[in-house]
């Protein structure tokens, strides 16, 4: 699914919302930041600039509104901060590599766990609707600053 402003703005509507200069420069950093996993302290330092009055309360019930809207996923990895990112129903969830020592979180797109899912489902008569998957460990930068060290 294509994430546009536009479309966006439709889910907003949809819901009764207006678009407000602090909802409509939020939006325009995830179109912008496309797939990275944001929190709300990333969000605020990349819109502050473009709206000064914005508060970080602001960008949390923003934030929150959106994902209660389907906009946005929020995200849990462990480390004290939520994390949104756009939010994608027809397409199969994609898995997570959390870094234990910097937090970067990155993509990993191949649905390995399919195979696995049919042998669930069919063994446990339970109709699995999607699953989520995370490995944490230390990315590629980590390991070689240690080794460096």
């Amino acid at each position: 699914m294509q994430h546009t402003f536009d479309s966006m703005c439709e889910k907003l509507h949809e819901g009764a919302y207006k678009i407000t200069p602090q909802r409509e420069v939020i939006l325009r950093a995830f179109v912008e930041h496309g797939r990275g996993h944001l929190s709300a302290e990333d969000v605020y330092n990349l819109v502050k600039s473009r709206n000064p009055d914005i508060g970080l309360a602001t960008v949390y019930r923003t934030l929150e509104l959106l994902a209660e809207l389907d906009i946005l996923q929020k995200m849990d990895f462990g480390d004290g901060r939520s994390r949104y990112e756009f939010s994608d129903k027809e397409e199969h969830h994609h898995h997570h590599l959390v870094c234990l020592q910097c937090h970067r979180v990155a993509e990993f797109d191949d649905d390995l766990l399919e195979t696995l899912e049919a042998v669930v489902a069919r063994k446990s008569k339970f109709k699995i609707i999607d699953h989520d998957l995370k490995f944490y460990g230390l990315c590629r930068d980590c390991q070689e600053a240690g080794q460096r060290e």
